[in-house]
C-alpha cells in the first residue's frame, strides 16, 4: 500500500520536473536504471537515498509524502516569497487567491 503511494507520488513528482527517469537517477548518483527500478516496484531507495530524492525536487520529506499538494517546490518557493511582504501585500494576494478559487 505505502510502495504504491510512494511510487505514485514519486512518478508525479518526476513529470511535473520534466526529467526521464534516467537522468534522475544519474543526477541523484545512482545507475542509469535506478528511478526506472523503483517505479516499477523493484526496489525502494534507502533512507540516505530518499533524501537525496527530496534534495532533487527541493522538497522536504514531509512535503514528499503530501500528496494532496499539488506543486510542493512551487508552494515552497512561493511561502519563501511571501515572508518579506508586508501585511498590506499580504491581505492583497489573499484576495487575489480567494477570488481565484471561487
Amino acid at each position: 500500500m505505502y510502495e504504491n503511494m510512494f511510487v505514485n507520488r514519486l512518478i508525479h513528482l518526476r513529470m511535473q520536473k520534466g526529467v526521464s527517469a534516467r537522468d534522475m537517477s544519474l543526477s541523484i548518483g545512482q545507475s542509469e536504471s535506478y528511478i526506472n527500478k523503483i517505479e516499477n516496484g523493484n526496489a525502494l531507495p534507502s533512507m540516505s537515498t530518499f533524501f537525496y530524492i527530496c534534495e532533487y525536487f527541493g522538497i522536504t520529506p514531509a512535503q514528499f509524502f503530501e500528496d494532496e499538494i499539488e506543486c510542493p517546490a512551487t508552494l515552497k518557493k512561493t511561502f519563501e516569497n511571501l515572508k518579506c511582504l508586508s501585511s498590506e501585500q499580504l491581505e492583497h494576494i489573499n484576495t487575489i487567491i480567494e477570488d481565484v478559487k471561487r
